[in-house]
């Protein structure tokens, strides 16, 4: 049997105003989306008294607004402070909650940046892989942040690399990796940097690179090892082309 969700009819004559992303929200319901789908953007400014007067006058929650209010006057938590809201709403199951309180704890001490990886980690993890390079991107090309150990940004090229594979960009996918592994030094880095690079060089090429290197060499047999071993497997569709087609079509809308 489906899980009742409780949905508040009252709208509000003026919007509330999310400042940080320019949305106006109405309802309670889409007060609640905002928070649950941007997580890594809780911070101290949703914590205001604005929002407390937008609740108690516009939707009518008088309750609500007075817990909330008196959380921002005892300098409670703002995981709390959010928690109450969309608990308050009735819209989320128990074992939702509990999910959504794991997350703001686990960003809880994180710094934006970080925030801002988490974001895109999710994104990737969902499937959506055009939004999670743009968050990536905007790391690696905004301003460096010292306040992160220098892995982190090598760590962020790593699943810009992923990212980029997962939609058989090889080129794109092995230049991120190359700077994933001259930052991490981490082996798993220079072996998908082999193996997109393998994808997409010619064979020409490729023996020109491995020829840089005997550690080249070997992380490429590895390679011919493991593809032999899944060929016997599986068949693959060889259909190089159609593939070439789609990347030349994604990489003009990029």
């Amino acid at each position: 049997m489906g899980s009742l969700i409780l949905c508040h009819s009252k709208k509000a004559s003026q919007p509330y105003e999310i400042t940080r992303i320019h949305r106006r929200i109405y309802t309670l319901e889409e007060l609640c989306y905002y928070i649950s789908n941007n997580l890594y953007l809780i911070d101290y400014t949703v914590m205001n008294e604005q929002l407390c007067d937008w609740i108690e006058e516009e939707l009518d929650m008088k309750d609500m607004a007075y817990t909330l209010k008196s959380a921002i006057k005892r300098h409670g938590a703002v995981e709390q402070f959010v928690l109450t809201i969309l608990k308050h709403s009735g819209i989320y199951t128990k074992s939702e909650i509990l999910q959504i309180q794991n997350v703001l704890e686990k960003l809880k001490n994180q710094k934006e940046i970080e925030r801002k990886k988490y974001m895109g980690d999710n994104l990737l993890a969902s499937g959506e892989v055009r939004e999670a390079i743009l968050v990536y991107q905007s790391i690696v090309y905004g301003e460096t942040d010292e306040s992160v150990d220098g892995t982190f940004y090598g760590n962020v090229y790593g699943c810009l690399g992923a990212a980029y594979g997962k939609l058989f960009l090889y080129e794109e996918a092995a230049r991120m990796y190359e700077n994933a592994f001259q930052i991490c030094e981490e082996e798993s880095m220079l072996i998908s940097y082999i193996y997109c690079c393998k994808n997409y060089m010619t064979t020409e090429a490729y023996q020109q690179l491995l020829g840089k290197s005997t550690v080249y060499i070997g992380i490429d047999r590895e390679l011919r090892e493991m593809s032999e071993a899944l060929a016997e497997k599986i068949q693959v569709d060889d259909s190089e082309q159609l593939l070439e087609k789609w990347r030349e079509k994604y990489r003009k809308n990029m």
